[in-house]
């Protein structure tokens, strides 16, 4: 029978035996996510949302950890690889989702309702998501030395406070170019072949979702290796698994490929200087 085994010096990595059977059934999920996913990334060709994709090979990566990790809780690979994957994945998830709204955008000519300038609309997202990522990449690779626990979990609560502030300024982004869309729409708001609506409405969900995972993981950071979370494994599953396996379904339930090839995009730049002085 698995037993909990300290690491180095009486320090133990975990502070329960991780279940075998929820890792191998989250695990189980996140591959037929992932591969759907990719399977439709590479047929429509929709290269902006290979980040999302990453992500769900970290979730896989995560929870394969996880499973190895239940009759191997002294040893540090198992712990550093599932906390890794789980910790960072949703950050992949984040950078396909401002892509998709820059798209969007694009797609329906909104570059006036916008109260970001354009040619920084995905950058400014991006720029963050990438901080965000390599600030809880550090926490987290410093977090399996039981000596610097702390300090790993003060860097990792950083970078997640860092990606909630982005997300809700992305939301805000979204909802104030939504108002400003529905109250004076633009021509081509009213192509059909273009469900700009549903993608914004896609866009809240997903948002919201990686928002309220990343408030569950400050508040399990911020108790502590004794706290409640960190102490009991359903909490992960419950606030951070469910949550990002639904944000999976929801992106590919209303998976942009149609606004994958916008010219207009890719004109930002020179868009701007027409429309905006």
């Amino acid at each position: 029978m698995a037993q909990l085994e300290p690491y180095k010096g009486g320090y133990y990595l975990w502070k329960y035996v991780p279940s075998m059977a929820a890792a191998i059934i989250f695990l189980i999920f996140f591959m037929a996510a992932t591969f759907a996913h990719s399977y439709r990334i590479w047929k429509t060709k929709a290269w902006f949302c290979v980040p999302f994709g990453v992500g769900g090979f970290f979730e896989i990566i995560g929870y394969a950890a996880r499973a190895a990790a239940h009759k191997r809780t002294g040893k540090l690979m198992p712990f550093a690889l599932q906390n890794q994957g789980t910790l960072l994945a949703p950050v992949f998830f984040a950078a396909s989702i401002y892509m998709v709204f820059g798209r969007i955008v694009a797609s329906v000519g909104g570059w006036g309702h916008s109260i970001v300038r354009v040619p920084w609309l995905t950058k400014t997202f991006v720029i963050g998501d990438v901080f965000s990522l390599a600030v809880q990449g550090g926490g987290a690779g410093l977090m399996v030395t039981g000596s610097h626990a702390t300090l790993a979990e003060a860097i990792v609560i950083l970078g997640l406070m860092i990606q909630i502030v982005m997300f809700g300024l992305f939301v805000a982004t979204i909802g104030i170019f939504h108002k400003r869309m529905r109250r004076a729409p633009t021509t081509q708001a009213f192509n059909p072949n273009v469900r700009w609506e549903q993608y914004l409405h896609m866009l809240y969900g997903v948002s919201g979702l990686i928002f309220f995972r990343s408030i569950f993981r400050v508040i399990e950071f911020a108790l502590g290796q004794d706290g409640y979370p960190l102490t009991n494994e359903w909490t992960l599953y419950i606030f951070d698994s469910v949550p990002m396996f639904i944000v999976m379904l929801v992106f590919y339930w209303r998976f942009p490929a149609d606004i994958k090839d916008n010219k207009a995009f890719d004109r930002a730049g020179e868009d701007l200087a027409v429309i905006t002085p």
